[in-house]
């Protein structure tokens, strides 16, 4: 049977009780460029549904309808990956009636197929369907390209709807998406905005200090002898990750090498490679910008994956269980090796891990790159505010002033001091940047845990406190 498609979302109420299912998942593919969210959430505000728990792949600063939700007392709990911009403050400073729970991808994913986090209903942007509720993210007038993050919820939600703004003629025959799984489709004139769908193109560093990280990188890397025919790797698409692929490019074309497969989120400068012959297949679970869009469209061997298959340990085909080398940023490290990309110094939510947790607990190499210093605040402390990615899953940690190797990583500490690469404690590195700095003095956190951060393996990694 093909799903019910509707004209309006007024015309899709009259078949789903809203004040009934309260459970609700979105994804995030569409970014600041989404209208679904924002208009959906304007429905349970106006019918004043209260005790909301919101499961959003991630939230972003322009899902204003959320934070008026926030405010009006609407939501009691909020799951999710990652959020920034004013909801992530309104939750820093007033927490939530019930709980914030911070997950990974593939944890988010886990938890939605094991039936841990129940969703009554799905509401996923998609941008091309065809008549049998089938549909892909590489098509239509605003297409976001990989829909990753919203199989999951599509194929175990209680009620799957699709809200589109084209309906394709032809039938799709390799779906990301399966019309077996959807209940209704939602037309509507627009889904998003196309200048904050994407950013059209994603930059590489030029500063000098990245440059030099990037660069230190890369040695790093060719010295363990990472970079070696059929390696595999992930990169994000900040502007020093996108550095450390672009030099990285250089010597693969130098030595004639092939890497089998990149992963994650995928941009322009992957598919360049792919298409140099420089790596065999991208692994797309998000695209990044316009020209990773297109790609999915063209590219046999630019495949996009669920989430489920990205990063769930208890996927069989999980695709970074085979990963090599991936490169993550930091917002703190510590010591003791621990990451935080979730909260500031202050405890303020700033982002999550999505994949970061995820891919540094498989990958053979975890590399962490970031300034050592970010104006007046050293990147290392006794202690991160909020962990994110565990130390024991942390190999590398490459800053402009040098790099430090985890305690128990000896095979590759030997190896770097083979070369002339200035390696030395984490300790070190935390000196040098308090001497610029001086040790600055921790603010102290709320009393109030407002949330937890939580691992793809269930387990909580640590508490976020209220902002003090």
């Amino acid at each position: 049977m093909p799903p019910v498609f509707c004209h309006s979302l007024e015309e899709l109420f009259q078949h789903i009780d809203i004040h009934k299912h309260k459970h609700l998942s979105f994804h995030h593919h569409l970014r600041n460029g989404d209208f679904v969210m924002n208009t959906v959430l304007r429905h349970y505000r106006d019918e004043q549904v209260e005790g909301l728990h919101l499961h959003p792949s991630s939230i972003f600063p322009s899902y204003t309808m959320l934070l008026e939700l926030l405010e009006r007392g609407q939501i009691a709990s909020v799951t999710t990956n990652y959020l920034n911009g004013p909801v992530a403050q309104w939750i820093s400073e007033h927490g939530l009636p019930g709980e914030l729970k911070m997950q990974t991808h593939g944890g988010r994913a886990r938890s939605i197929i094991d039936g841990r986090d129940r969703i009554d209903v799905a509401y996923l942007a998609a941008p091309a369907v065809d008549a049998m509720g089938n549909a892909v993210g590489y098509l239509g007038q605003h297409r976001c390209g990989s829909l990753g993050y919203a199989v999951a919820d599509s194929q175990h939600a209680g009620i799957t709807v699709l809200v589109t703004d084209t309906v394709l003629s032809d039938p799709i025959t390799d779906p990301e998406i399966q019309g077996v799984d959807v209940d209704y489709v939602v037309i509507v004139d627009a889904i998003g905005d196309p200048d904050g769908i994407v950013s059209g193109t994603t930059s590489i560093t030029t500063h000098p200090i990245g440059v030099r990280i990037a660069s230190l990188t890369v040695a790093a890397l060719d010295a363990i002898g990472a970079i070696r025919e059929g390696f595999s790797f992930q990169s994000g698409a900040g502007g020093v990750s996108l550095r450390v692929t672009d030099e990285l490019s250089k010597i693969m074309r130098q030595r004639h090498i092939t890497a089998s497969f990149f992963s994650g989120g995928i941009t322009g400068h992957h598919v360049a490679m792919l298409e140099a012959g420089l790596v065999d297949r991208l692994y797309d679970v998000q695209c990044f910008d316009l020209a990773a869009v297109d790609s999915l469209a063209r590219n046999d061997r630019h495949i996009p994956i669920s989430a489920s298959r990205y990063a769930n340990p208890a996927d069989p085909d999980q695709v970074i269980a085979d990963l090599d080398v991936v490169i993550l940023g930091a917002t703190e490290v510590d010591l003791d090796f621990n990451v935080n990309v979730t909260t500031d110094s202050h405890g303020v939510l700033i982002g999550g891990s999505g994949g970061h947790s995820d891919t540094a607990s498989e990958s053979q190499v975890t590399v962490i790159v970031s300034p050592l210093m970010r104006g007046r605040l050293p990147l290392i402390k006794d202690r991160v505010t909020t962990i994110t990615t565990k130390g024991e899953h942390v190999d590398l940690i490459v800053t402009e002033r040098g790099i430090a190797v985890h305690p128990e990583r000896v095979d590759l500490k030997a190896k770097l001091e083979q070369t002339t690469l200035p390696v030395m404690t984490i300790e070190t590195l935390q000196a040098i940047a308090h001497s610029y700095t001086g040790k600055p003095v921790d603010p102290p956190l709320g009393e109030r845990i407002i949330g937890v951060v939580e691992d793809r393996t269930y387990e909580i990694l640590d508490n976020i406190h209220q902002k003090k």
